[in-house]
C-alpha cells in the first residue's frame, strides 16, 4: 500500500508575455522572467495552457495537472475532472483590454468543454490616481450594442479609483479590464477563455489589429451590470490577522497578515498559499520550510496543524 506523504507541495511559476506586459514580476518579486513584456505568472496552475511543476518531494518534477489525477488523495478525492482553481499575479504595464467572460454553461458548449471564468483581484501595487473598467453603465442588451458599434466608450465603461489592498469580486459578465501601472494577485476559475471588447485600436507585433470577439462578449455580457461590492471580514487572532474577503460558490480568498508565530489548520480542504510580503518560516510535523514573497504552494487535504513564523502576508483560497 502506498503511503501518502503530507507535506507543502512548492510550485515554479509559469510566465508569460503580453503586449501589456512590464518587468514589476521581476523587481518585485525577483522572478527570472522571460522579457520585459511580461504581463503573467501563472504561480498555481494545472491548466493545459501553462501547469506549474512540483519543485520539492517525492512529487518533484511531476505537473500539477498530473499529481491531480495520479494523487487525487492528496485532494480529497474531489469530484471535479480537472483542478478547479488557477492563481496569477499580473503585471499590468500597460492597459488591458477591455473584456469578458463567460460562465460555466456557455463556456462548456463554446470553447470546448473549458471552464467559465470568475475571478476576483487583490491589489498588490498600483500608481497613485490609478484607476481600472469594472462594469458598464448600459441598461440593456440593446444600448449595449449600440454603444459598442458607435464606440462610445467613455459613456459605456465605469471606471473605479483604486489602491493597493483593495479587492475587487469579478463574477463572469462583468465587463472589466486592468489599467496601467497595476500589479494584481488574481484567484479565478481554471479558465483561460477571454471575450476582448476594446483594445484601445492596438496592433500586435506584425501590424495586425488585435481580434476582438463581439458577439460572444455581448452574448455573456450581464446586463444591466450588477454590482459586487465586498465588504472584509477581519478576525484577530494571537499573532495574526484573518481577512475574509470573499466566500463563494467557485472559491473563498483570504489574506493572512502574520506577526509572530501562528497556527492554522486544514483537514477537510486543501489550500493555495501565496506569500505577497515578508519572509518567514512553515513548521509543519517537525520539518521546517523557508517562505519568501513570491512562492506559491499547496497544502494537501489532511496537513493538519502547522505554524507560520516570521513577518509576512499570505494571500490563501480554496474552493
Amino acid at each position: 500500500m502506498e503511503v501518502i506523504i503530507l507535506q507543502p507541495l512548492f510550485l515554479n511559476p509559469v510566465f508569460k508575455e503580453r503586449i501589456w506586459g512590464g518587468t514589476s514580476l521581476a523587481t518585485q518579486f525577483g522572478y527570472n522572467i522571460p522579457s520585459e513584456e511580461t504581463g503573467e505568472c501563472w504561480a498555481i496552475s494545472a491548466h493545459p495552457n501553462g501547469p506549474s511543476i512540483i519543485e520539492n518531494g517525492p512529487y518533484a518534477g511531476m505537473a500539477l495537472d498530473e499529481l491531480w489525477k495520479q494523487h487525487p488523495e492528496l485532494f480529497g478525492n474531489p469530484k471535479e475532472e480537472v483542478f478547479p482553481l488557477l492563481t496569477k499575479i499580473l503585471d499590468a504595464n500597460a492597459d488591458l483590454s477591455v473584456q469578458v467572460h463567460p460562465e460555466d454553461d456557455y463556456a462548456k458548449v463554446h470553447e470546448n468543454g473549458e471552464l467559465g471564468k470568475t475571478e476576483c483581484w487583490y491589489i498588490l501595487d498600483c500608481k497613485e490616481g490609478a484607476d481600472m473598467i469594472f462594469g458598464h453603465n448600459a441598461r440593456t442588451k440593446e444600448e449595449l450594442i449600440q454603444q459598442i458599434n458607435e464606440g462610445k466608450w467613455n459613456e459605456l465603461l465605469r471606471r473605479v479609483k483604486i489602491k493597493p489592498g483593495d479587492f475587487f469580486y469579478v463574477p463572469s459578465g462583468t465587463i472589466h479590464a486592468l489599467c496601467e501601472g497595476t500589479l494584481v494577485l488574481e484567484t479565478q476559475q481554471s479558465s483561460d477563455t477571454t471575450y476582448r471588447v476594446y483594445d484601445y485600436d492596438r496592433r500586435d507585433s506584425e501590424g495586425n489589429l488585435r481580434e476582438l470577439h463581439l458577439d460572444k462578449a455581448i452574448d455573456v455580457t450581464t446586463v444591466p451590470h450588477q454590482e459586487t461590492g465586498v465588504t472584509p471580514k477581519i478576525e484577530k487572532r494571537e499573532y495574526a490577522t484573518v481577512t475574509t474577503f470573499v466566500e463563494s460558490e467557485f472559491f473563498s480568498v483570504y489574506k493572512w497578515s502574520i506577526d509572530g508565530k501562528a497556527t492554522f489548520s486544514t483537514d477537510d480542504r486543501y489550500l493555495l498559499v501565496s506569500i505577497i510580503n515578508g519572509n518567514g518560516t512553515l513548521v509543519h510535523s517537525g520539518k521546517r520550510y523557508s517562505l519568501k514573497k513570491g512562492m506559491h504552494f499547496i497544502l494537501p487535504v489532511g496537513t493538519g496543524k502547522f505554524e507560520l513564523v516570521g513577518n509576512a502576508e499570505f494571500i490563501v483560497s480554496h474552493t
